[in-house]
């Protein structure tokens, strides 16, 4: 079988992977940088909430996996089987061995749609739906626009998950639809969430909350969907009051997420299944020349494609300086990001760090993250994607910076 060297391999061509291979690049254009990933195209999928909101058209979202991928980077168009750290090397599914100096792990997250009894036959079909997957986003317009009356429930699975924020948005922006239509009042919608709390900072809650009431919305916290029966409409949640059937006209879904199967099963795993990771260097703990960054790492941040694009520059500065034999400079401080679309043309800017600390991008005058504004909707509708695509992953780290410096 063949094998390949290079001085940083970087697994994962989502935003994570790209964005770091990018800033490396900008920063030392000569290294030998490879990403292996052998999906074909890649997502903007803060965008599927929009497009499950009619908001935006599916196809803006994907562009074919080879136009991301930095200039002076090698795409390895193969999956990782698995990892030799203590030989510097990797292993992929199609044999091939793949060395390094230095290896940046960015894999994402599994979505566990086996987790649920019977809801990946239905997905798609018999008024089951989720904005988690692009083939799905649609479908979830479709629905909204079709619903006049009955019921229509949307759950939120425990944690981690990618983007804690997306199972209520597209609860909000279909009940602002509905509202708009004149149908709300003929709708009884239910937000069913495993956790304890509507959001986990608690600085946010009270907008939401308005909004929760504005729609009429029954909150039902501690209430994890365990089985869909789509023919039958009836969804299964887990209480703790013991089982509860709930039939439904309309379901939205967010499926159970777990660390990718070939991270889990990996010497680069922590307890968790997530890479291991330091969570201010994103350094792994027993590798020195590895490091983990995105959803796929143990970093107790928010899971968003905002923390990524504030991780990327972090890794790249620290994986030079080990690259060059010293020690990290730079640290993540736990930024994440979650833009909730509370109505077509408002959202509630929450913008968080470790420990749910308040970290607003602007200053308040001009967008308070705390209450439901038109220039945040502005925001995430027209500037971010913009950003995302000609920004975040060409290497260009504009609303990201380096990260603050770790003490020496």
């Amino acid at each position: 079988m063949t094998e390949r060297k290079f001085d940083i391999v970087v697994v994962g061509a989502g935003s994570a992977g790209v964005a770091t291979a990018a800033s490396i690049l900008r920063r030392r254009p000569t290294l030998s940088v490879a990403l292996v990933d052998a999906a074909q195209e890649h997502f903007y999928q803060p965008g599927w909430t929009m497009v499950g909101g009619g908001v935006f058209d599916v196809k803006v979202t994907g562009r074919p996996m080879k136009d991301v991928i930095p200039r002076g980077a090698e795409w390895i168009q193969q999956n990782v089987a698995g990892f030799e750290p203590e030989n510097n090397s990797l292993t992929t599914i199609a044999g091939e061995t793949i060395r390094y100096d230095l290896l940046i792990v960015a894999p994402g997250i599994k979505l566990d749609w086996g987790q649920i009894e019977g809801v990946e036959e239905t997905l798609g079909k018999n008024g089951v739906t989720s904005n988690y997957r692009y083939d799905l986003a649609p479908y979830t317009w479709e629905l909204v626009q079709g619903l006049k009356q009955g019921r229509a429930l949307f759950t939120q699975p425990p944690m981690p998950i990618k983007c804690a924020g997306a199972p209520q948005k597209s609860m909000y922006l279909s009940c602002d639809h509905w509202r708009r239509s004149g149908v709300l009042d003929n709708i009884d919608v239910q937000f069913r969430n495993a956790g304890g709390v509507l959001f986990g900072v608690k600085e946010y809650v009270p907008a939401l909350m308005s909004y929760v009431e504005k729609y009429g919305i029954d909150l039902e916290l501690e209430s994890k969907l365990v089985a869909v029966d789509g023919p039958g409409k009836v969804a299964t949640f887990a209480t703790k009051d013991g089982e509860e059937k709930v039939e439904f006209d309309m379901i939205h879904v967010v499926p159970p997420q777990v660390a990718p199967d070939f991270i889990r099963n990996s010497p680069l795993a922590a307890e968790s299944g997530f890479v291991d990771v330091d969570q201010y260097s994103l350094r792994h703990t027993k590798y020195p020349n590895v490091f983990g960054l995105g959803d796929g790492c143990s970093a107790p941040n928010a899971k968003t494609a905002a923390a990524a694009r504030k991780q990327a520059p972090v890794v790249a500065i620290n994986a030079l300086a080990v690259l060059d034999g010293k020690e990290p400079t730079a640290a993540y401080d736990g930024y994440g990001s979650c833009p909730l679309t509370v109505e077509r043309g408002k959202i509630v800017l929450a913008e968080f760090g470790y420990g749910g600390k308040l970290m607003p991008s602007f200053p308040t005058w001009l967008i308070d993250g705390t209450k439901a504004q038109r220039l945040s909707w502005i925001l995430k509708a027209d500037a971010l994607p913009w950003i995302y695509w000609n920004g975040m992953l060409k290497g260009r780290e504009w609303l990201a910076g380096p990260g603050n410096m770790i003490a020496q």
